[in-house]
């Protein structure tokens, strides 16, 4: 589905990402980790063309993000992006929030967006919120909503950008199970994240970056009981240390 391949980029003279390659299969859920500044939220957005790279090539479901031809916006339209912060539209209600983009974008009409959304507002424990306005609802609430949201241009795959890191902790867990059952459906995920108890329970495989560079990437059983190299085990190590 996602192909990766001697991905790196540069910010002027600062080299962020260093011949990356990776990939993911149909159905496989890929949990990209690592400390803060190793490149792996600049991973993510170089999938999606939010952010441009150097050198190298990523293709989508057969289409190259780096081909000029390529048109960009309707590959975003069936890759859904799930940022760090909600970036819900305030002015508008969740179900409004939800109806735009398939309206504007796919060209579905009025009644079956809000059709479609209201279903998805269900599936994520929100229906009874369909009227009310971001700024009513937690950031929990808000970040489900966000994936509703993208779930609602029926993506081919799902990308998450640390969802859950500007939560409060006891929001982190309504989030979680709801990727988590996005997971079991058989969804297409890439997901940058610090909860290694979502990784544990739900990923098929780890990805673990430092200063740009894929340092690990295999089974989730390997990376947690054997870490191949010692930054990942350093990392592990404290991550895990409580």
């Amino acid at each position: 589905m996602i192909e990766i391949s001697g991905v790196s980029k540069w910010y002027g003279a600062v080299k962020v990402l260093d011949d990356c390659t990776t990939s993911v299969a149909k159905g496989e859920v890929v949990v990209v980790c690592g400390p803060s500044g190793s490149g792996k939220s600049t991973l993510i957005k170089c999938v999606n063309a939010l952010e441009p790279f150097s050198q190298g090539s990523i293709t989508v479901k057969g289409t190259s993000i780096n081909d000029p031809a390529t048109d960009l916006p309707k590959l975003r339209a069936h890759v859904g992006m799930v940022f760090q912060h909600f970036e819900l539209f305030p002015h508008m209600s969740i179900l409004d929030n939800l109806c735009l983009a398939p309206v504007k974008v796919l060209g579905r009409s009025q009644d079956a967006a809000r059709a479609k959304g209201l279903a998805l507002l269900e599936r994520v424990g929100l229906a009874a919120h369909a009227g009310k306005f971001p700024a009513q609802m937690s950031g929990g609430q808000q970040q489900r909503v966000a994936i509703a949201r993208a779930l609602a241009m029926d993506p081919v795959c799902m990308l998450f950008d640390e969802p859950t890191s500007a939560l409060d902790p006891e929001m982190i867990g309504e989030v979680l199970d709801v990727m988590v059952e996005l997971a079991r459906e058989g969804m297409t995920m890439m997901v940058v994240t610090h909860e290694m108890g979502f990784a544990r329970t739900v990923a098929d495989r780890v990805v673990f970056m430092d200063r740009g560079r894929i340092v690990e990437d295999g089974p989730k059983e390997s990376f947690f009981a054997h870490p191949a190299t010692e930054r990942a085990q350093q990392f592990l190590a404290r991550i895990l240390r409580h």
